[in-house]
């Protein structure tokens, strides 16, 4: 091979990293451009967004929808702490119980393995529904009312159990069977051998599950009634649609509804809600691909 053949071959590579890198570049600002308009939009007057609609650069900034958010502060800060304690506290508890079913349902002698994985597999074809799962959480869990209504539907994932089983068949048999020779129990196994090499699959599956909580708010309206126990979602879901009720009202007296934010309150809510969860994914970004791809390379 000639200097004047690996010349082709270097601009041709060249070039092809240069349209992967611009094409990365393009999609990347694409997905950022609806983040970007969401937070200039929450900065918008009312008449304005009226008038001329969403756009990256108002022509006057406002901050009126972030001062009618504030205006509830101390409930808002009650909003934030349910929703980070239910996320804490459900994530954690997520992780060790699925990771602990991943883990038993990977041995091999355990002799009802398959028999449980079918019955874990058949609860996503088939749901009971509303109606049963509001009389079990209400009148046999008695939790009406209570922080864990919102916790205990999440816990768990049949997608999340068996995406810890096969991260576990790639684990050998060898260091467990070595393990149990030393004199290791199946509990000291599972938390010194199993957790540290799980730490991929528990950062795919603590995301995932950090931001269906996070997220939570239809088990809020149907279970919650106290407001200092409402999650954030469904605080600031309720805020917007006061905010909406409030401008309906207003337009039969003589007060200016364009002092009123319905519009920009929208994304200032937006902001508020998504802002701290994005804190989470630098965290878990370095194991995230891997995660995915080791779960799923066994069946």
């Amino acid at each position: 091979m000639n200097a004047k053949t690996v010349g082709k071959e270097d601009a041709g590579s060249l070039f092809i990293k240069a349209i992967s890198y611009i094409s990365i570049t393009v999609f990347a600002l694409a997905c950022l451009f609806p983040f970007v308009l969401m937070i200039s939009s929450s900065f918008m007057r009312e008449d304005e967004i009226i008038r001329e609609g969403y756009k990256l650069i108002p022509n006057h900034f406002s901050v009126k929808a972030y001062e009618m958010l504030l205006n509830n502060s101390d409930a808002l800060y009650k909003a934030y702490g349910v929703t980070i304690f239910i996320t804490v506290v459900g994530t954690v508890a997520g992780l060790l119980m699925m990771s602990m079913a991943g883990f038993v349902l990977n041995r091999k002698d355990f002799k009802y393995r398959n028999f449980f994985s079918f019955l874990i597999y058949f609860t996503t074809l088939f749901a009971g529904g509303l109606i049963p799962s509001y009389i079990l959480m209400v009148k046999y869990l008695h939790l009406k009312d209570s922080l864990f209504a919102m916790i205990l539907p999440g816990v768990v994932g049949a997608w999340s159990i068996f995406l810890m089983r096969n991260f576990m068949k790639a684990i050998p048999d060898s260091l467990y069977e070595s393990a149990t020779i030393d004199g290791a129990g199946d509990f000291r196994i599972y938390w010194q051998i199993f957790m540290p090499l799980a730490i991929p699959a528990l950062a795919t599956i603590g995301l995932f599950s950090a931001l269906g909580f996070w997220n939570e708010w239809y088990n809020g309206m149907l279970y919650i009634q106290s407001p200092a126990k409402y999650p954030l979602q469904y605080f600031l879901q309720r805020m917007i649609n006061q905010t909406n009720i409030q401008a309906l009202i207003n337009q039969g007296a003589v007060i200016n509804t364009a002092d009123l934010p319905s519009q920009s309150i929208k994304m200032a809510t937006a902001v508020l809600a998504t802002g701290p969860i994005i804190l989470l994914y630098p965290f878990a970004q370095r194991y995230f691909v891997s995660g995915l791809t080791i779960g799923a390379v066994k069946g």
